[in-house]
């Protein structure tokens, strides 16, 4: 197993799509969190710009995050994507150096 994968997404939807943006995937946050390799999944929104969305996720390897997005509810929400967002998400791979919350 690879180590766990962790990353940071920035989501920015069009600002009129904001709040269907936000329902439409917070559906997808409780299935996310019941995955078996799922440590970390936080879905948050940016104060000063309510259109900004930041997703903070950690997997326990490569093969839980590969598992993940290619699930149903993931695949639906990867085809719909572009009807909320200005552009697609920036995806930054990001080390862990503190142990994950799940741990303590």
């Amino acid at each position: 197993m690879s180590p766990p994968q962790a990353f940071i997404l920035h989501a920015k939807t069009r600002p009129e799509r904001a709040e269907a943006f936000a329902a439409f995937f917070l559906e997808h946050v409780a299935a996310s969190r019941a995955e078996a390799g799922c440590i970390e999944y936080h879905m948050l929104r940016d104060r000063e710009d309510p259109s900004l969305f930041i997703f903070y996720e950690v997997w326990a390897s490569r093969e839980a995050l590969d598992t993940h997005s290619n699930l149903p509810h993931m695949q639906q929400f990867l085809a719909a994507r572009m009807d909320y967002l200005e552009q697609d998400f920036e995806i930054r791979a990001i080390e862990m150096l503190s142990p994950a919350s799940a741990s303590r």
